[in-house]
């Protein structure tokens, strides 16, 4: 059995486990919310420590607390960064009390723990590393700072990556020409190319929409304390809290213009949530379209070969599988899944006050992640590595009978489309069938119907 201290906060007395950093308002949320057995994202951690960090840094700069003390608090909020067994210290569950307040007084403890240690008197978790704030600012100023530094070191970084990769092999498969497709089924022809760089600019939109919404992702509830007043924090916290949280994070923050409405709703965090789905939305259609393509290889479209990553079948020996595209198309589900749970999130901003603060936290820096991830995996397993089957991609394109589209301008719509269904009829070549009913040259007719002119559109 694990030998336990006594811990006391304003509740009363609580056994805690001897070895542990925290207290007795963490122990009581271990013991109060045994739900899903999952704590709150590394991610979010480690900018709920490096807030705390700043906080300590700005109420120094302004008389609130002792140099010394400050200096104790940055100091033990650096080495928690660096220890590889930080998440242990952190173990209050997602699905907590609504604004986050078990989560904020598990790091107030932690570091009030770690910093008595060091500067030899007593660093309280309410007074002195809480000193200024309420986990009404403080959590939803890290839902902003933690998404905000893994959009910017992780997001964005991989769907650029993503964006360069297709573009790259767009420019590599760029004479290829292959049967376009509407409806699933044949349409004009169209350059390998122009269908990987319609994924491209997919994805550069989205990079453009998530980078709009960095500047109200970087302007941080913090200041506002508890109902958004400003209640208990110096005058120009929320100032100096934002310049010192800018230097360690390297990214600019600002105070909110109005500490209201950043801590009674999380509109930002939807509208993030909204784009990250978008994204996932053109993920899944990405993932989907290499599927279609890799299909086969006999009795499907065949024209490319993605990379095989693994056996694809239990019982069927040489399956296949296009594994990377399926993943993505999950994490694309699971994204618009987080989104619903966020906007459903959102919604419970009672007054003044959103107390679904947690469960949003965790679903935007989940999907940030999976989006992320699943982007590097996407370009680096399969767009960069798949072959195209050239003779594949000939059997369609050529004879194919709706290549006659071009002949409108010439001979018609409704006679073009006589010969369409003829052809179709008869299984034959496109351009047999519009000589015998034209009387137009052969050589006139392959130049007209020929692919690659075809997809360079005009008359």
């Amino acid at each position: 059995m694990t030998s336990t201290r006594i811990e006391r906060d304003s509740m009363g007395e609580l056994a805690v486990a001897k070895d542990a950093l925290y207290g007795a308002q963490t122990q009581r949320a271990i013991n109060n919310f045994p739900v899903s057995h999952q704590p709150m994202p590394e991610s979010f951690i480690r900018a709920l420590i490096t807030i705390k960090s700043a906080a300590a840094s700005a109420n120094v700069t302004l008389g609130s607390i002792p140099h010394k003390m400050g200096a104790a608090i940055n100091q033990v909020a650096k080495d928690l960064l660096a220890d590889k067994a930080l998440m242990s210290h952190f173990p209050v569950d997602v699905f907590q009390t609504g604004s986050g307040t078990s989560s904020n007084m598990n790091a107030n403890e932690v570091l009030a723990n770690l910093a008595s240690r060091l500067y030899d008197d007593t660093v309280g978790p309410n007074d002195h590393i809480n000193y200024g704030q309420s986990s009404n600012d403080v959590i939803p100023t890290c839902i902003h700072v933690s998404a905000a530094i893994e959009i910017h070191t992780k997001l964005i970084p991989a769907l650029t990556h993503l964006s360069e990769v297709i573009k790259q092999k767009a420019n590599s498969v760029n004479h290829f020409v292959k049967t376009g497709r509407t409806h699933l089924m044949d349409a004009m022809p169209v350059r390998f190319s122009q269908s990987l760089l319609s994924w491209a600019s997919q994805i550069d939109q989205n990079i453009v929409h998530i980078q709009s919404l960095q500047y109200d992702l970087h302007s941080l509830a913090q200041g506002g304390t508890a109902v958004g007043t400003g209640i208990n924090a110096h005058p120009n916290f929320a100032d100096e809290f934002s310049q010192e949280l800018s230097q360690l994070t390297g990214l600019q923050f600002t105070p909110a213009k109005n500490f209201f409405s950043h801590i009674g709703s999380q509109d930002i965090a939807v509208s993030l949530s909204g784009q990250l789905k978008t994204t996932a939305v053109s993920i899944i259609k990405i993932a989907n379209d290499l599927r279609w393509m890799n299909s086969g290889p006999l009795a499907g479209l065949g024209e490319i070969e993605l990379e095989a990553l693994q056996p694809g079948s239990s019982i069927m020996p040489g399956k296949v599988n296009p594994v990377i595209p399926e993943a993505a198309a999950m994490v694309g589900a699971q994204v618009i899944g987080n989104d619903t749970t966020i906007s459903i999130a959102g919604q419970s901003g009672n007054f003044e006050l959103n107390v679904m603060l947690p469960v949003i936290a965790h679903n935007l820096l989940n999907s940030i992640e999976l989006l992320s991830n699943v982007s590097v995996l996407l370009a680096d397993k399969t767009i960069a590595t798949f072959v195209v089957k050239e003779e594949k991609l000939q059997e369609a394109l050529t004879p194919n009978p709706i290549l006659v589209t071009a002949l409108n301008a010439v001979i018609g719509y409704e006679e073009a489309a006589k010969i369409a269904k003829l052809a179709y009829a008869q299984n034959r070549a496109i351009i047999d069938v519009a000589s015998e009913a034209t009387g137009m040259d052969k050589q006139e007719l392959t130049k007209l119907l020929d692919p690659e002119k075809l997809t360079h559109g005009g008359i």
